[in-house]
C-alpha cells in the first residue's frame, strides 16, 4: 500500500490494507462497505460518525462500521494510522476506545514501516491482527458470550454481496455446522437462513438509497442482478409487510 491515500469513493469495495493518512480544514463525508479504524498519531481529528461527534487525538482511536456516514476535519491538521478491512473481528471493536499508549506505539511503528522505500512485509502483513489485540480485550461479561452475534454477522454479509453466500458459509463465520446455524436462525430470527440473509440485503440496499445513491448503482453493490430485480424485491417485500 502506498504511505498516503486519498479519500476515495464512497462505500467501495471491501480493502484489507493499512496506510497512513493527513488530515485538513478541508472537511470530508463519506462512508464504505468495511470496517475503518482510526488512530491518532498527531494533531487532532474531529469526526461525526452517523451524528455523534468524537476526536481523535495521538493515541486515541475509533472503529466505524461498514454503512455509517461520517464527516472529518482538522482545522490544524492531523496523521492517522488507518486500516481498512473487512474481518469480522473488528466488530467487536465497534464503540470502544482503544488502550492509548499500547495501541500509540504499534501505531508509530507501522507508520515508520510505512514510511520506508522498501516496507517491511512482515510488519505490515501482522499489522492488523497486532492492532487488533492492541485494542484490548472485550470485558469480562462479552467474553463469556456465547450468543450469535447477529449485527456482526449482518456486516460480514454486507462486505460479500458480490459473493454467492451459503447457509455454510454463515455458519462457519460463527463456528456452528450448517444445521445448527439454521436451527439457531429459526429459533432467535423467526426465519430461515437465506430468508434473513435476503432481508439484510434489502436493508443494507435501502440504507444507500437513503444517502442517495442512484438504484442501478445500490444494485450494482448490493449484488442483484439489476435496477429492476431490486425495484422488484422492495415491493415484495413492502407487499408483505402487515
Amino acid at each position: 500500500m502506498p504511505s498516503l491515500l486519498l479519500h476515495t469513493d464512497p462505500l467501495e469495495p471491501a480493502m484489507h490494507g493499512l496506510s497512513l493518512r493527513r488530515y485538513g480544514a478541508s472537511r470530508g463525508s463519506h462512508a464504505h462497505g468495511h470496517f475503518q479504524v482510526l488512530v491518532g498519531l498527531s494533531g487532532r481529528l474531529d469526526l461525526e460518525v452517523e451524528g455523534r461527534g468524537r476526536h481523535i487525538a495521538a493515541g486515541e482511536g475509533w472503529v466505524i462500521a461498514p454503512g455509517d456516514r461520517h464527516d472529518f476535519e482538522s482545522s490544524e491538521g492531523a496523521q492517522c494510522l488507518v486500516l481498512d478491512t473487512s474481518e469480522l473481528p473488528w466488530s467487536r471493536a465497534v464503540g470502544r476506545t482503544p488502550m492509548a499508549q499500547r495501541t500509540l506505539s504499534l501505531a508509530r511503528y507501522l507508520a515508520l514501516c510505512l514510511g520506508q522505500p522498501d516496507a517491511p512485509k512482515l510488519a505490515l502483513h501482522h499489522g492488523p491482527a497486532l492492532l487488533l489485540e492492541a485494542w484490548g480485550p472485550l470485558p469480562p461479561s462479552a467474553s463469556r458470550r456465547r450468543a450469535i452475534d447477529w449485527a456482526a454477522l449482518s456486516l460480514w454479509a454486507q462486505a460479500r454481496w458480490q459473493r454467492p453466500l451459503t447457509v455454510a458459509d454463515m455458519a462457519a463465520v460463527v463456528c456452528l455446522s450448517p444445521s445448527q446455524f439454521a436451527q439457531r436462525c429459526r429459533d432467535e430470527q423467526g426465519m430461515g437462513p437465506m430468508h434473513w440473509l435476503r432481508q439484510q440485503r434489502l436493508v443494507h440496499a435501502r440504507q444507500l438509497r437513503g444517502h442517495g445513491i442512484s438504484v442501478a448503482e445500490v444494485a450494482r453493490r448490493t449484488g442483484y442482478r439489476s435496477p429492476s430485480a431490486l425495484t422488484a424485491a422492495m415491493r415484495r417485500e413492502e407487499a408483505a409487510a402487515p
